[in-house]
Order: structure tokens, then C-alpha cells, then sequence
């Protein structure tokens, strides 16, 4: 699957995206409103990087100038999760002059938060990029940005972990302190959720590793554990089945991803390019020329995103 087939549908984030440019047009864009008298000429701009990393979110970004305005044409210079130095132009964008200035902050700052994540995950994904491992995220997102921000996370080579709380089961620590074990918890949980819902269970001991193999977990999280303990983790685990996945967590950095992965587990999750990651810098430049919209100048709306143009 392409990395765009992974945004939600725009049904599902239009509704987002416009109370986004509510929040910031509000009652009218004094400033670009008082530039022009009568007919508002057409004008094209470039988004630059300035700063090397990983974009993501030029189809977002194309979406808002087109709720914007629909004549506007938004053609990416650069694929999603592609890697740009600074000075790159990353996309080309044509149309009323009005729109393009209207919605210049709302989509740029969303593609720079997204491409930070992305480049801050490819980081963590070059890391451990020859061994059989796959870097996860987790539930730590910006409440209204999580479909987006885990949708930066694969655009930086990552898988997505459970979107909410919905998606599977995972009994964490405070689920089992409130049931009293383990293997209570599971069989409770077992005969309450429909099928195919699987079971994650939390450990933080050898002793919790064995519990949660006895008690059919079907994924088993080794949490906050140090590299040999994962390692007696794994073993254990892998004595009794090769089918059960196994997830290391817990104070993942740059540092120490490689060695966890080392260990044997299947996957590695981390809210660390998500948390911690910096807003990767782009800027608008808006060209001197501006004309009508019958100008041959006009960028060729063919060349765009792999997207249709949605109405």
C-alpha cells in the first residue's frame, strides 16, 4: 500500500481542515483582503525547504487551499517521505492570489509538524533498517491530530500501532493492579471482546512474561526492560511459540533502539518521533508576477499528487 492510500478518507478530515482555517481566517483576513479592488489575479508560489528531513503532508496541505478555492492548482515537487536538503522545492502552487495567502500558515504549519514526525521516525527507522524489526508508534498524539500524525509516522517508514482504544485489546499495568493478575485479566478480557480482537499484554518481569504466555496472550509487550532482560524475554517466549509477537517499549531513544532490536522482538514502539520530534522548516514564496486566469503561465493541473481532484 502507498503511503497516501494510508490518509483517512477526506470525509473524515475535511471537517477538521475547515475548522482548522475557521480558527484562523475568523471574521476575514484583514490584511489580503485590503490588497485588491475588483478582479483578484491569479498568482503561483513555491514551498522551499529549509531544513533537511523527511516531508509529509503535501496532500493535506493541497486539500486546504482547495477548500479554499478549487481553482487552485497544487502540483508536490517531491514524493510523500521523501527526503529533501534545504533549498528544495518540495511543491508548486497556482491561483487566486487571495487563496493562496489565506491558506498559506494553516498548511504550511500542518506540513511542517507532519514532516518533522516523519523525519524524526526515519531516524529511528534507519537505525534498525537491516534487522527483521518493525518501529511502531503509540496513542501519545495531539488530541484532533492523531489520523494525521500516525499518518506521518509511515510516511517515515513506521507502522501504526493501534489507533484507539477500540482497534485491540492492550492491558497495561493499571488494568491488571485493578483485576488482581494476569491471568485474570486475560481470561476476562477473552470472554468479553468479539472476534478477531487480539490481546497485547504489558509485562515488566520475567516472571509477568511467563503469566501472559500461560494465559494465551497473542501479543506480549517486554516494557521498560533492559536489553538482557528482553533477550531471557524473547527466549522464553520463543521456547513456547513462534507465533506470539513480541513488542519491546519503554525510554526508546536514538541511542538505544539498535540494541532492543538486537534482542529478537518483532517490534519496537515509541511516541518519541510523535512527543519530541521539531517542526521541519518549509516557507511560501510567492512569485513577483501575477496574471488572469486564462494565462498560459498557468502550472499544468495534471501534474499532481496521484490524486484525483476531489470535488
Amino acid at each position: 500500500m502507498s503511503i497516501i492510500a494510508g490518509l483517512p478518507p477526506w470525509v473524515v478530515l475535511d471537517p477538521m481542515l475547515k475548522s482548522w482555517l475557521v480558527e484562523d481566517i475568523g471574521r476575514g483576513d484583514r490584511s489580503t483582503n485590503s490588497l485588491h479592488i475588483g478582479e483578484v489575479p491569479f498568482g503561483q508560489a513555491e514551498w522551499v525547504a529549509k531544513a533537511p528531513g523527511a516531508i509529509a503532508g503535501l496532500p493535506v496541505a493541497r486539500r486546504i487551499f482547495y477548500i479554499l478555492d478549487d481553482r487552485i492548482t497544487f502540483e508536490a515537487a517531491v514524493g510523500e517521505g521523501d527526503w529533501c536538503e534545504p533549498g528544495r522545492v518540495v511543491a508548486r502552487i497556482e491561483g487566486p492570489i487571495d487563496a493562496l495567502l489565506m491558506g498559506e500558515r494553516v498548511a504550511l504549519n500542518l506540513t511542517m509538524r507532519l514532516s518533522g514526525i516523519a523525519t524524526m521516525t526515519r531516524r529511528y527507522v534507519e537505525k534498525i533498517a537491516d534487522l527483521p524489526v518493525q518501529l511502531v508508534d503509540t496513542r501519545k498524539t495531539t488530541p484532533g491530530l492523531r489520523l494525521l500524525e500516525k499518518y506521518a509516522s509511515r510516511a517515515g517508514g513506521a507502522r501504526n500501532h493501534r489507533m484507539g482504544l477500540d482497534d485491540a485489546v492492550m492491558l497495561k499495568d493499571n488494568h491488571i493492579a485493578a483485576i488482581g493478575s494476569i491471568k485474570e485479566a486475560i481470561a476476562r478480557v477473552r470472554s468479553e471482546i468479539p472476534y478477531p480482537l487480539t490481546i497485547e499484554v504489558e509485562t515488566e518481569t520475567l516472571a509477568d512474561v511467563k503469566a501472559a504466555l500461560e494465559s494465551g496472550a497473542d501479543i506480549i509487550m517486554l516494557d521498560n526492560m533492559s536489553p538482557e532482560q528482553m533477550r531471557a524475554g524473547v527466549q522464553i517466549i520463543r521456547q513456547q511459540s513462534d507465533r506470539i509477537k513480541i513488542e519491546a517499549s519503554g525510554n526508546i531513544t536514538l541511542e538505544t533502539v539498535r540494541p532492543v532490536a538486537e534482542t529478537g522482538v518483532d517490534y519496537i514502539s515509541t511516541s518519541a518521533p510523535i512527543t519530541r520530534s521539531s517542526w521541519l522548516d518549509l516557507s511560501m514564496k510567492l512569485g513577483d508576477r501575477s496574471y488572469n486566469s486564462n494565462s498560459s503561465n498557468r502550472l499544468n493541473p495534471e501534474k499532481s499528487l496521484g490524486l484525483e481532484k476531489a470535488p
